[in-house]
């Protein structure tokens, strides 16, 4: 009795010990932490002052007040009656789209160089107008007060743009959706027993563009899916193809109808030999959502954060950023997307414009909608879809986000909360470095630390994510990576030549993907130069034995004089090194250059003998070099899409002229992309890994050694210096810990976000 009692006294005192413990590790643990200092938020021992160029204003994206200026100037033009409802039907004149005008490069360049006038201040206003069966477009400026507006369409696109041309509008969605609601209620049953969808509600469904197969058509195949999260991956076996060209629904019609790999000439046609039991049925077969993103275990993990031990090194203002040796202007263009103007390289000007273009995919299929389908994004709007960002997922936690602001179909500015972000990155691995035990003992190395300009765009069932990275070497890299659901069709015997079967009576069906960048170097000046070097090996002689010889590489260099002679195609061998080069040189003698080095897993290109390729012509080219024109701003336009046969902009006419690309201003336009066949494991999502391409933009001669040398953040080591932080900061690091500053977790995405007038 006891034992007993003094072992419970003994339990009981060791509980006691262990909870005691417990507390005083925990007092430790907040009093060591309320002794760790927070993390800067700005760095405080830059080398040397963050200046902004205020004159980067002229390349800003519209603001919210001047959005509304001018949308009621256009409102109110004498003789015009255009509405700014966004559910306006298409027979009237609708106000889609306003934008900024970029000004003219000489005028900028003056602005921004010789401290010459500010170019005025311009907008781009497209009106639909269904009244007179056109689409026209008109410079309205100055801005902020807006006093005058012209039309610029026949002066952009060499003639009249016809209303079928327009992308379609969330007003004639609208009417779509009634339209099918209207006529699938015959088939109610049919729809129900095979695939369970209540005709009644609103149909989930995607669309092929363009909407046609010829100029002026305006026909589309919708395709029906399950109204189930991921819904792309969910088709049924359904195809109905409605005539939508009328801009009064009422005369709107079906053309055909597809079920079950068999075609009827209308509804009616369907039913009656679906109950007469001639019609091979589907069975609805209920099954799990394969498609949907919802993790199938309980999240538990946050992997590994960044964060900025000595507060950010780059600094936003306006439209402005600055990045240790890096300066740029930014901005979103709804229907391009991303873009950067005036880069600079310790004060040097590198790029006048890099910015996204245009992003197409050819689909291949048995079904019709599929078959023929070729998205061209550009026309959708690449920007207007750069949703809000998720903070440590899409971006790093510690990002710095930017808010954008669009109208395009949306009758008032819509804000994008948090749709850019920008953020220095560790890059997991060495800029450069070496390590030496022969003859001389040392290390020498840098971290690669880069600037990342970054957006995503969610463009019906594809993400984008784009990247614009700025190296410590006077590199830049653009770069996209795709991510998504894939576009698929109902599983038919005779489908499986254009994919594979991915889920349950699913085809993820093959498709390409081309990406256009547009790179407007400036090498030292508008006076440039476009060079390729490549290797051959020759058989020279030894001079100490004249009888021998060897086979050794020697560099091959050609300098192409005319547009027609740089159009590089995709279906030729390119030369490995391609430069725009100044004739000036460097210490050593070399001409100064930047080069372009083109990652890329494309497809084939549509053949040019299909009425639809001059509309994505641009995507013949790897690399096509032209001489700068204002007037050639895009390779693409918002028409392209919807009159894919006769192009408002075709990219090939930019090179047909064929001029001269010696000493000139040069632009190259850049594709990349992949080839995609799908597989299992796109479901439920397409990863980002393996996906994608890109441009990096490096340094040819242009320096007369590597500019990283000269980074602080270098790191050297030598015997007996090793723990010394003169030249080694990482040696210092664990004595200047701090608790980095989070920003608690908010998302609002899902919000839409207008701004009316103040």
């Amino acid at each position: 009795m006891v034992s007993k009692t003094i072992s419970n006294v003994l339990k009981g005192i060791l509980v006691l010990v262990v909870v005691a413990s417990l507390i005083g590790n925990c007092v430790l643990i907040w009093l060591n932490t309320r002794r760790t200092p927070k993390c800067p938020a700005r760095q405080v021992n830059l080398g040397q002052p963050v200046v902004h160029d205020e004159r980067s204003a002229v390349f800003a994206d519209l603001s919210v007040e001047e959005f509304h200026q001018v949308s009621d100037y256009m409102t109110k033009i004498p003789g015009m009656s255009i509405s700014t409802d966004p559910l306006s039907p298409p027979s009237v004149d609708y106000l889609y789209m306003i934008d900024l005008s970029l000004p003219k490069k000489l005028d900028v360049l003056n602005h921004l160089d010789t401290n010459g006038p500010k170019p005025a201040r311009e907008a781009t206003a497209v009106v639909f107008h269904g009244m007179n069966n056109n689409i026209s477009e008109y410079v309205v400026g100055p801005l902020p007060n807006p006093t005058y507006h012209y039309d610029v369409t026949l002066e952009r696109y060499g003639r009249e743009i016809p209303l079928t041309a327009r992308p379609v509008s969330a007003g004639e969605y609208i009417l779509i959706i009634k339209f099918l609601q209207h006529v699938l209620k015959p088939i109610s049953t049919l729809l129900l027993d095979s695939f369970g969808i209540d005709a009644s509600a609103n149909p989930a469904y995607y669309q092929n563009m363009p909407s046609g197969v010829k100029s002026g058509d305006r026909q589309t195949w919708f395709s029906l899916c399950r109204n189930e999260e991921g819904f792309y991956i969910h088709p049924v076996g359904f195809e109905i193809l409605c005539d939508h060209k009328s801009t009064d629904n009422m005369s709107w019609l079906v053309i055909k109808v597809l079920y079950n790999g068999q075609y009827f000439d209308s509804i009616l046609d369907l039913k009656k030999q679906y109950e007469a039991g001639t019609v091979p049925k589907i069975i609805y077969k209920a099954v799990p959502n394969y498609a949907s993103l919802k993790p199938r275990n309980k999240p538990t993990g946050v992997g590994p954060q960044q964060f900025y031990a000595q507060g950010e090194r780059f600094s936003i203002k306006n439209n402005h950023i600055v990045f240790l040796d890096w300066s740029f202007a930014f901005g979103l263009s709804p229907l391009q997307g991303m873009r950067v103007f005036d880069v600079r390289f310790r004060g040097e000007r590198i790029i006048y414009e890099l910015s996204v273009q245009e992003a197409m995919s050819v689909y291949g299929s048995v079904t019709p909608n599929l078959m023929l389908t070729k998205y061209l994004d550009g026309s959708l709007g690449i920007g207007r879809c750069a949703y809000e960002l998720v903070r440590g997922v899409d971006c790093p936690y510690s990002a710095t986000f930017i808010d954008t602001f669009h109208l395009l179909d949306t009758g008032v500015p819509r804000r994008l909360r948090n749709s850019i972000c920008v953020f220095e990155h560790d890059m997991g691995y060495p800029l450069r470095r070496h390590f030496s035990e022969i003859v001389f003992n040392s290390y020498g190395g840098l971290a690669n630390s880069a600037l990342v300009f970054r957006t995503i765009t969610a463009i019906g069932n594809y993400d984008y994510m784009w990247d614009f990275i700025f190296y410590q070497s006077g590199s830049v890299e653009a770069k996209v990576h795709a991510t998504g659901y894939i576009a698929s069709s109902f599983a038919l015997k005779d489908n499986f030549p254009f994919g594979h079967q991915v889920a349950e009576n699913v085809t993820g069906n093959i498709h390409t993907h081309f990406i256009n960048f547009k790179v407007d170097l400036d090498v030292l000046g508008v006076e440039n130069v476009f060079q390729t070097k490549d290797m051959e090996f020759v058989n020279v002689s030894m001079p100490w034995m004249p009888e021998r010889y060897t086979m050794i590489p020697k560099v091959v260099e050609k300098q192409l004089q005319t547009e027609q002679e740089a159009a590089l195609r995709q279906d030729t061998k390119t030369p490995r090194y391609l430069h725009i080069a100044s004739n000036k040189t460097n210490r050593w003698g070399q001409q100064r250059s930047y080069r372009l080095q083109v990652f890329s897993y494309t497809g084939d290109h549509l053949p040019e003998s299909q009425a639809e390729e001059r509309a994505m012509s641009w995507a013949r080219y790897k690399v096509a070099i032209t001489k700068q024109k204002d007037a050639e701003q895009s390779c693409g336009s918002l028409y392209n899409q919807h009159d894919i046969w006769n192009p408002a902009v075709d990219f090939s006419k930019y090179i047909e002229d064929n001029e001269s690309i010696e000493n000139q201003d040069l632009v190259a336009w850049v594709t990349t992309g992949f080839l995609h066949i799908p597989h299992a494991e796109d479901i439920p999502n397409t990863v980002t890994v393996g996906n994608g391409g890109g441009v990096l933009l490096r340094p040819h001669n242009y320096f007369d050694e590597d500019p990283s040398i000269h980074s602080a953040d270098s790191v050297y080591l030598a015997p007996g210096s090793e723990d010394s932080c003169d030249s080694n900061r990482m040696a210092c690091l664990a004595q200047e810990t701090c608790s980095p500053i989070l920003e608690p977790f908010t998302y609002h995405g899902f919000k839409v976000e207008t701004r009316g007038k103040n």
